[in-house]
This record gives structure tokens, sequence and C-alpha cells, in this order.
């Protein structure tokens, strides 16, 4: 399992670590199997979604604010970032992708995005691999 660490620059952002997940299947060596990208955080999650008009990321944040604004004033959380925790939960903390010949199995406009939903932090998330049975698992 490979845990790597991400620093977001504000409070809502969706940062594309597509890349680094690629690097590290080829850097493992495997050709056939499952990666399963998890945050470790209740307050920031994992998505797969399009990465060819950056519009599509701000749509995506400002509707989730919409349905979640930060202030409200039947939150009890002593945090006060209760909108967090239901936007990584409406989003999801971990997404499963394919891999095949050592690539990710991703359609032409897809990407996989870190969503930070209580920053600017310092973050971490996991890569799980599980093997085919054509990489002999």
């Amino acid at each position: 399992m490979g845990i790597f660490q991400i620093v977001t620059k504000n409070h809502d952002e969706m940062v594309e670590i597509t890349d680094s997940v690629q690097r590290y299947i080829q850097s493992i060596g495997i050709q056939e199997g499952i990666a399963v990208i998890s945050s470790l955080h209740t307050t920031a999650g994992i998505t797969v979604n399009e990465n060819a008009d950056s519009d599509v990321k701000q749509d995506f944040l400002r509707r989730l604010k919409e349905v979640y604004p930060w202030e409200h004033e039947q939150d009890l959380h002593a945090e006060g970032n209760t909108a967090a925790h239901l936007k990584t939960s409406t989003v999801g903390h971990a997404q499963t992708v394919i891999i095949s010949d050592g690539k990710l199995v991703l359609g032409t406009w897809q990407g996989i995005y870190f969503c930070e939903f209580d920053g600017p932090r310092s973050r971490k998330y996991a890569v799980q691999v599980l093997l085919s049975g054509r990489d002999g698992a």
C-alpha cells in the first residue's frame, strides 16, 4: 500500500491525483488488478470526474456549497465543519479503478480527484492495489 501526502491551498478544492496514482502503479509493476484510492480524512473525499474542463470542478464545488452551506444555525458539531463532513459522505472517501496492461482504466475525460472540504491542510490518501489472477494472485 502507498500513502501519499498532499497540501491543499483552499477551503474547498479538487486536486487531480491521477498521475500520482498511475506512477505508483507503474513503480510497483502491477499489470492487472484494481486500485482502491482512499482519503484518510473525514472532511476530504475522492472522486472520479471530468478532467478536461476546469469549470466542472468549479461547478461541482459551488453546487456542494449550495446544498451544504458552511454555517447553519442548527449544526451542533463543536469544530464547526459539519458541511465538510456531509460533503465527504456525499462524494465518498474512496474510489475503485481498474488496472489493465499497467494503466488505470479511465474514460477519455476522467481523472481521479482528491476533494478538500475543510482546508487548507496537509492531507493523506492511500492507494491499495488488489491483483487479478493474471498477475499471479
